[in-house]
C-alpha cells in the first residue's frame, strides 16, 4: 500500500492526537461495512429525491466521528454537496445568543463537494451554477457577444429558481442569487462577497443586508433550517445530487444547564426530523452523532423529550446482538479482533512509509498487542479504538527509534496485568480461531 507522504503524515499525527483526519480514511478504514451499507442505501434513496435522517451512537472513541467522515467522502464522491460541524457551548440548533445560527455558520464554513473536500464550496458551486446557466443559454442560440446575452441569462435564471420562490423565504433567496449574478457578470467582487457573507448568515441586522443588496431579511437562530432546505434546492438545480449534513457532539445540547433551553433544542430536532420523515425536505439528509447517553439519559438526554423517545426508542424484538440498522438509531458495535488486527496491520505500513523504514512488525506481534490491551483489567469494557490506535502509534514511533528491541520488549510485558478469571479469558480467546 503506497500511500503519499502527505496524507500518511495527515493521518498518523491526527490518529496520534486522538482526532478523525478529513482526508485519506480510505487508506485506513476497517469494518463498520453493514453500517456504512446502510447509510449508503438512504443516499440512494436521497438521490432520488426522498430524504433521510439518522443518528450515529457510540461511546467516545468507538469510531463515530470516523464513520461520518467515512460516509462523507462517499457522498461527496456520489455528487453530493456535504456539510459537518461539532456543537459546543457555543454552537447548538438553538440558543438565547445566537448559538443555532453559529451552527449553520460552521456548516456553511466546512460546505464541501468532492473538487473541494476541506470546505469553503460555496463560492465554487455558486460559480459552477452561474456557468452552467450561461453555458444553457449559449446552446439555445444566444452567444456571448450578443447585446442580449445577459438579459437571457438572467431569464434564465429567473426560470430556474421560480420554484425557490413557492418555498418559505425563497423570494429572498432568489433576489440574491440574482444579485450574485449580475455582480458576478460584472465583475464586482465586493457585491459578490456581500451575496456570499448573506448565505453564510454572517449578516448582523436587516438594515445592514438592505443596504448591500435590498433584501429585508437575514437567516436567523430561529430560521436557519429554512435556508437549508432552500439551499438543498438550488444545490439540486447546480447539479448536485443532495445535501448531507452532519453534526455531532450531540452531548453538548444534554450538557445545557438549563431545561427550558433543552427543551428547545430538542424541540428543534424533532421539527427537523418530523419534516424530513414527513417528505417536507427532499434531496436532504441528516446525520447527528452522540453517546449512548446523550441519547437515552431519562433526565436531560434526547429520550427526555418524550416526543422524541416515542420515535426513537428501540422495539421489543431488537438486542444488543440482534441489531436493526434500518432503525432511526445506529448503535456501534466494538470492532473484532479481525478488525483490529487488519488496522494495525494498516497502520504498520503507513507508518513504515512515511519514515522510509521497513517495518519489523509481525502478524504475532500485532496479535500480542491486541491481546495485552484486551487482557488489561476492565478493557472489555472501557477499552475503545481511538485508544487502542494511540497505544499502536505510540509503539511504531518506539519501535523505530529503537531498533534492537522487539515489540513485547517496548510494551514492557510485566507491566501488563492478564485477565485470569474464566470469563475474562474467554474475552480473548477469539485470537486462537480466527483467519485473517
Amino acid at each position: 500500500m503506497t500511500v503519499p507522504k502527505r496524507i500518511a503524515s495527515n493521518l498518523i499525527n491526527a490518529l496520534k492526537g486522538g482526532v478523525v483526519p478529513r482526508t485519506g480514511l480510505g487508506y485506513i478504514a476497517v469494518g463498520r461495512t453493514a453500517e456504512i451499507n446502510a447509510l449508503l442505501h438512504d443516499v440512494e434513496i436521497t438521490e432520488q429525491g426522498g430524504a433521510f435522517f439518522r443518528f450515529i451512537v457510540g461511546r467516545y472513541g468507538s469510531g463515530k466521528s470516523f464513520l461520518l467522515q467515512t460516509v462523507r467522502q462517499h457522498v461527496m464522491d456520489r455528487g453530493f454537496v456535504t456539510a459537518d460541524a461539532d456543537l459546543s457551548p457555543e454552537r447548538r440548533l438553538m440558543g438565547s445568543k445566537g448559538q443555532g445560527l453559529a451552527t449553520y455558520r460552521e456548516l456553511m464554513r466546512n460546505l464541501s463537494v468532492k473538487t473541494k473536500p476541506d470546505g469553503g464550496a460555496l463560492s465554487l458551486i455558486l460559480e459552477k451554477w452561474i456557468t452552467s446557466v450561461r453555458n444553457e443559454v449559449i446552446e439555445e442560440g444566444t452567444a456571448p457577444s450578443d447585446i442580449f446575452f445577459d438579459t437571457a441569462v438572467e431569464k434564465k435564471i429567473y426560470v430556474k429558481i421560480s420554484e425557490l420562490q413557492d418555498m418559505v423565504h425563497g423570494f429572498d433567496f432568489a433576489k440574491v442569487i440574482n444579485a450574485y449574478h449580475k455582480a458576478y457578470s460584472m465583475g464586482e467582487e465586493e457585491k459578490t462577497a456581500c451575496v456570499i457573507k448573506w448565505l453564510r448568515g454572517e449578516y448582523a441586522t436587516k438594515t445592514e443586508a438592505k443596504n448591500d443588496l435590498g433584501v429585508n431579511v437575514i437567516i436567523t437562530d430561529e430560521n436557519w433550517y429554512d435556508y437549508i432546505k432552500i439551499l438543498t434546492a438550488f444545490f439540486v438545480k447546480a447539479g448536485y445530487k443532495g445535501f448531507v449534513l452532519m453534526i455531532d457532539e450531540l452531548v453538548n445540547i444534554m450538557k445545557i444547564p438549563h431545561s427550558v433551553t433543552r427543551q428547545y433544542n430538542y424541540e428543534k430536532i424533532l421539527m427537523m426530523y418530523n419534516d424530513v420523515l414527513q417528505g417536507k425536505a427532499t434531496h436532504l439528509g441528516i446525520i447527528m452523532g452522540g453517546t449512548p447517553q446523550c441519547i437515552e439519559d431519562p433526565r436531560r438526554g434526547v429520550f427526555s423529550y418524550e416526543a422524541l423517545r416515542s420515535r426513537l426508542e428501540r422495539g421489543r424484538f431488537a438486542t444488543d446482538d440482534v441489531h436493526d440498522l434500518l432503525a432511526p438509531i445506529i448503535k456501534l458495535q466494538p470492532l473484532s479482533y479481525e478488525e483490529l488486527t487488519v488496522l494495525t496491520e494498516k497502520l504498520s505500513e503507513i507508518h513504515a512509509g512515511l519514515y522510509d523504514y521497513e517495518s519489523r512488525v509481525t502478524l504475532e506481534d500485532r496479535i500480542y498487542f491486541i491481546k495485552a490491551e484486551f487482557g488489561r483489567v476492565g478493557a472489555d469494557v472501557n477499552i475503545t479504538p481511538r485508544e487502542m490506535i494511540r497505544d499502536f502509534i505510540e509503539l511504531l514511533n518506539m519501535a523505530m527509534q529503537n531498533p534492537d528491541k522487539t515489540l513485547p520488549q517496548l510494551m514492557g510485558e510485566e507491566s501488563f496485568s492478564f485477565a485470569e478469571s474464566e470469563e475474562e479469558k474467554a474475552d480473548i480467546s477469539g485470537f486462537e480461531d480466527f483467519e485473517l
